[in-house]
C-alpha cells in the first residue's frame, strides 16, 4: 500500500526564528536545521529531529509539499530528503511536476475561478479602500490568483477580518488570518483539489496530511488522517474533525511532533500492506 503525505509548510513544518516558540534554556532546546535563506539571511528552520523524520518519510512516501507560498517563495525552501516529485504551491493554483508547473492543471483551475467568483480586482478594490494605513503594511497579490495584505497585528481592528470574510463569502471567496498576513483567496482555489489529482496520478492508497490555517481546512478534511498544531488558526477556533488529531505543542515543536506522527503512522501502514501480502500469496499456495 502507497501512502501520500501532503503538508503545508509555513507553521507546520517550518518556522521562522519569530514562530519557533522555544521558550526554554538554550541548553534544552533542540538544534536547529536552516531550511530557507532570503537575501543572505537564514528564514525558516525545522528542528535537525523533524528534518531526519522528514526526510525519511520523503524516502518512504510520496511527499507533497502544499503551500499558500507562490513557486517563487516555494523555491527557495531546501527540505531535507529527495527532492518531492510533486509540490502544491498558490494554494492549489500551480502543480508543480519535477519543478514546473502543469499547464492543464493551471488552465482549469483558472478555468473554475473566472466561473465561480468574482474578479481579483473586484477584491483587490474593496481591500485597499478598507484597510486603514495605520495598519496596512503591504498589499500584495499572488500569481495572479488572490491577494493578501501583510498588516501590523497590534494595530489591526478586532473585527475587521470578520466583516471582511462577510463581505467576500457571497462573492465566492475565503478569508483567512495568519500571522501578519490576511489572505483573500477563492472558495474553488483549493490544496485538496491539487492533492486529489496527485493521489490520482500516482495511485496512492492513504493521504495523510497536515495544517495549521483555515486555507488547510479542507486538505485535512479530505485525508484518511490528519494532523494541526497546537497553535494556528484553526486551533485558535478549536477546530478539529474526526480524522483529525490536534497535537498539544506549538511552534517548531509541533512541526517535529506531526512529522513523528506521519512517520509513525505511514510505517505501520506499510507493514499491515506486507502482512497482507504475505497472506495472500500463503493462501494461493495452500
Amino acid at each position: 500500500m502507497s501512502v501520500l503525505v501532503a503538508s503545508d509548510l509555513d507553521r507546520t513544518l517550518i518556522y521562522s526564528a519569530a514562530a519557533l516558540g522555544l521558550d526554554m534554556p538554550d541548553a534544552e532546546a533542540p538544534r536547529l536545521l536552516c531550511v530557507e535563506v532570503y537575501e543572505g539571511k537564514p528564514l525558516s528552520y525545522m528542528t535537525e529531529e523533524a528534518a531526519t523524520l522528514l526526510a525519511e518519510v520523503a524516502r518512504t512516501s510520496v511527499f507533497v509539499p502544499t503551500t499558500t507560498r507562490t513557486r517563487e517563495q516555494y523555491g527557495r525552501i531546501h527540505l531535507p530528503g529527495p527532492a518531492p516529485r510533486f509540490a502544491i504551491c498558490a494554494n492549489g493554483g500551480h502543480l508543480l511536476v519535477d519543478g514546473e508547473s502543469d499547464p492543464e492543471w493551471h488552465a482549469t483551475v483558472r478555468a473554475t475561478l473566472t466561473a465561480e467568483c468574482a474578479p481579483l480586482d473586484e477584491i483587490r478594490t474593496h481591500l485597499n479602500r478598507t484597510a486603514d494605513p495605520a495598519w496596512l503594511l503591504k498589499e500584495r497579490v499572488a500569481e495572479d490568483l488572490f491577494a493578501y495584505l501583510v498588516v501590523d497585528r497590534s494595530l489591526l481592528p478586532d473585527g475587521y477580518v470578520k466583516e471582511l470574510a462577510e463581505w467576500a463569502g457571497p462573492l465566492g471567496w475565503t478569508v483567512s488570518l495568519q500571522g501578519r498576513k490576511i489572505y483573500a483567496v477563492p472558495k474553488p482555489l483549493t490544496k485538496s483539489a491539487a492533492v486529489a489529482e496527485v493521489a490520482r496520478r500516482t495511485g496512492t492508497d492513504e493521504v495523510l496530511s497536515a495544517g495549521d490555517s483555515l486555507l488547510d481546512a479542507d486538505l485535512l478534511l479530505a485525508a484518511d488522517h490528519g494532523w494541526r498544531p497546537g497553535h494556528g488558526e484553526l486551533a485558535d477556533a478549536g477546530w478539529t474533525a474526526p480524522q483529525v488529531t490536534a497535537v498539544p505543542e506549538r511552534g517548531a515543536a509541533a512541526g517535529e511532533a506531526i512529522v513523528r506522527a506521519i512517520a509513525e503512522h505511514a510505517s505501520v501502514t506499510r507493514a499491515k500492506a506486507r502482512i497482507e501480502v504475505i497472506r495472500a500469496v500463503s493462501r494461493g499456495r495452500a
